[in-house]
């Protein structure tokens, strides 16, 4: 009779681990878990397995284990009836040899036929196996498959994991499953808090596991250590509001096993430091949480999480309050020392910073750079934005100099944010200033775009001219490998031109951005790579000039940030066909793609839309089926003395009708205009259905295919919906 079902829990007790490991270790050994007992056909219930972790634990907890393995039928094939049997229909040595080895007699056997032909097979049924037998397996195999990208050997062992193993709890309901892994062997003794409970922890089974480790001073469950963190840093920082992300709160949370909130301090003075530093210095550094006051701004308050419940928490807040107090201390030195030097001084040394080998320094980027800005602002300026071009070239030439000063050296993620602090402490406008913050944004996913006119310019020239020399010598993204960013510049290119309703030639400024890379890297007989790189390359002896590679190379980018948006959009709810449709007829700008993809989407909401695509589609086969061009029929004149029949000549009236509409409507507006167009649905529809397109009188048909391809002409300078 097969054993009932009882709750599993595997603990393996560890040295601490690292914190940004634990949670992706602990899911994925629960996971390992879960896949060894389906491979054995060990029933469970899947949807009700939890992880536990700490930073000296990994556990899984799995409902309803079955005790046994259901019944294993095997198979096993021997050889082909021509070679098992002679002639008179004796055995041979080889069916002998497969029967023992079966450990049945030959007669037993079994017959199956395949592509081959009839060959012998032996089929049993054999008693699953047991659970207890087969667990110190599947917890082998689950550990072996985490992903552990440095393991290291301690003491005498063979075995190797991303910490030392020091104990190991397999329970089955409230039985001990006995198994030996990674040298250990199994029991019912678990481990408390280090300091709060040195006493074992002992498990009366599965289902006590985290009431039994609560009572030891840990919180193994990774989601109540979590609140329990969120509610006492609330509560420790009263009247105020604590700043607690969720990537802190994870790694606080992998840091400690019972956690307390100590409310702690530091000088005021430190405030005259920016406050990004300052918050930079408590979260990266000493995952301490930074406290604001109602109004969003920085404190003389923080928190600290221990480990441990102090007799005195005093002693505790003061050790935190001393920890700190060296690393402010350094951050105001920098910033007082930095602003000893004016900004665009550090301009100088750019010139000794390699930005890329072929490329040159940082001052040449900023040099690019510059001259971009200034060309964008003009022409930005003329579609009404207004941007100093004098002014996008001066913050284009302070925009790296942070990089240069002590406080960046120290935090480079603060790059940008003091080279705002240190611009506006030197009396730079308000405008530069914040643009050398704001042209780095988007910094990731969750990120705006830059806020203000000249900050999107420089935004823009930066990315354009980072794309444009990574693609010219021949670096662009390649699989999982994208070392320079790419993908994150091209989007953010993008929304920038998008979300900041900026109107560019895209192909144009990628051209523009390439012509001021250096001429060299278009030449590789000069040691350059630009014309070495998939679009250009072209047979030995017939290297592109320079021109032609940025013509082909400029194509590439454009393709390559038209790509990007394929995930933005969905992530709005726009489906693959509505951007392959705006995709098809590459708008010059990004802008105006937007525009187009939300009338086309506005448009697939129509009754007509289906009929209108159907009959685009049908016009783009027969265009092709004949070897005809499109746009070479659709610039044809129609001659109104060849439509014979009633639909056509009804087409022939609502398109110049819909033609007449567009040319006095909004030029812009490309959902009033599909709309307009929707109204053709029933001519064509009438047309054909009873109209013959491929008339055997050949100027009845070419007149024909001319008034398809005017149809068709009409939707295309808006979007291939055909695709739709």
């Amino acid at each position: 009779m097969a054993e009932a079902s009882r709750p599993l829990l595997v603990e393996l007790g560890v040295e601490e681990l690292p914190i940004r490991a634990v949670d992706g270790l602990a899911q994925a050994f629960a996971r390992g878990i879960c896949d060894g007992l389906a491979r054995r056909g060990i029933t469970f219930d899947a949807d009700a397995a939890r992880h536990y972790c700490t930073p000296r634990r990994l556990a899984a907890y799995v409902p309803k284990v079955a005790g046994t393995q259901p019944q294993q039928q095997t198979e096993s094939f021997g050889p082909y009836v021509n070679l098992a049997l002679d002639p008179q229909g004796q055995p041979t040595r080889a069916l002998l040899g497969f029967a023992q080895k079966a450990g049945v007699d030959w007669s037993q056997l079994q017959r199956a036929t395949d592509a081959r032909g009839e060959r012998f097979v032996h089929r049993a049924v054999q008693p699953g196996q047991s659970l207890a037998a087969l667990l110190p397996r599947i917890v082998a195999e689950a550990l072996a498959a985490l992903p552990v990208p440095k393991p290291m050997r301690w003491g005498d062992h063979d075995d190797s994991f991303v910490r030392p193993v020091h104990w190991l709890v397999m329970l089955h309901g409230n039985d001990i499953v006995d198994g030996e892994v990674m040298g250990l062997r199994s029991g019912r003794q678990s481990r408390g808090h280090r300091f709060l409970h040195a006493k074992p922890v002992h498990l009366a089974d599965a289902d006590s596991y985290v009431d039994a480790l609560r009572a030891a001073k840990v919180l193994a469950d990774p989601v109540e250590r979590r609140t329990s963190i969120r509610e006492q840093t609330r509560t420790a920082g009263a009247g105020s509001a604590p700043r607690l992300s969720d990537s802190l709160c994870d790694e606080i949370a992998n840091l400690v096993e019972w956690p307390v909130a100590v409310a702690c301090t530091f000088d005021r003075d430190y405030l005259a430091v920016p406050h990004e530093a300052l918050v930079m210095t408590m979260e990266a550094n000493q995952k301490f949480v930074p406290v604001f006051d109602t109004q969003g701004m920085l404190t003389e308050r923080f928190i600290g999480v221990a480990n441990i419940e102090s007799k005195d928490p005093a002693q505790i807040r003061r050790g935190y309050e001393r920890v700190i107090r060296p690393r402010f201390a350094d951050a105001k030195f920098f910033f007082d020392e930095d602003l000893k030097t004016p900004l665009a001084s550090h301009q100088q040394g750019l010139r000794d910073v390699t930005w890329q080998k072929a490329l040159g320094s940082l001052w040449d980027k900023t040099v690019r750079v510059a001259e971009l800005a200034r060309a964008i602002a003009n022409r930005v300026r003329e579609s009404g934005t207004h941007v100093d071009a004098a002014l996008a070239t001066h913050a284009a030439a302070l925009s790296r100099c942070d990089l240069l000063t002590r406080m960046v050296g120290e935090f480079p993620e603060l790059q940008g944010v003091m080279g705002r602090h240190y611009a506006t402490a030197q009396g730079e406008r308000g405008d530069v200033a914040e643009a050398l913050d704001q042209f780095y944004r988007p910094r990731n996913a969750e990120d705006g775009i830059a806020q203000g006119a000249l900050a999107q310019v420089l935004s823009i020239a930066d990315k354009l001219d980072t794309l444009a020399g990574i693609f010219a010598i021949g670096q662009k993204p390649s699989g999982n490998k994208d070392p320079f960013a790419l993908r994150r510049a091209a989007l953010g290119l993008a929304r920038t031109l998008i979300e900041g309703a900026i109107e560019l030639d895209l192909r144009v400024w990628l051209r523009e951005a390439l012509e001021q890379v250096p001429e060299s890297v278009f030449l590789p007989s000069h040691g350059g790579k630009g014309a070495g790189s998939e679009g250009t390359k072209l047979a030995r002896g017939h290297e592109p000039s320079p021109g032609a590679a940025r013509v082909t190379l400029a194509e590439e980018l454009y393709i390559f940030i038209l790509d990007r948006l394929r995930g933005y959009y969905a992530e709005r709810g726009f489906t693959p066909q509505q951007f392959e449709a705006v995709a098809a007829v590459q708008p010059a700008s990004l802008f105006d793609f937007d525009r187009r993809l939300r009338a086309v989407a506005a448009f697939a909401q129509r009754p007509e839309a289906g009929h209108l695509a159907a009959a685009n589609k049908r016009v783009a086969n027969i265009l092709r089926k004949e070897g005809i061009d499109a746009r070479a029929a659709a610039a044809q004149p129609i001659d109104e003395a060849h439509l014979r029949e009633p639909a056509e000549r009804e087409l022939w009236r609502a398109l110049q009708a819909a033609r007449q509409q567009s040319s006095s409507g909004d030029h812009a507006g490309y959902e009033s205009r599909l709309a307009r167009l929707a109204q053709l649905q029933a001519p064509v529809d009438g047309f054909f259905d009873t109209v013959l397109v491929m008339d055997e009188d050949a100027a009845l048909r070419a007149n024909r295919i001319r008034l398809l391809a005017q149809v068709k002409a009409q939707f295309d300078a808006i979007a291939d919906i055909a695709l739709l």
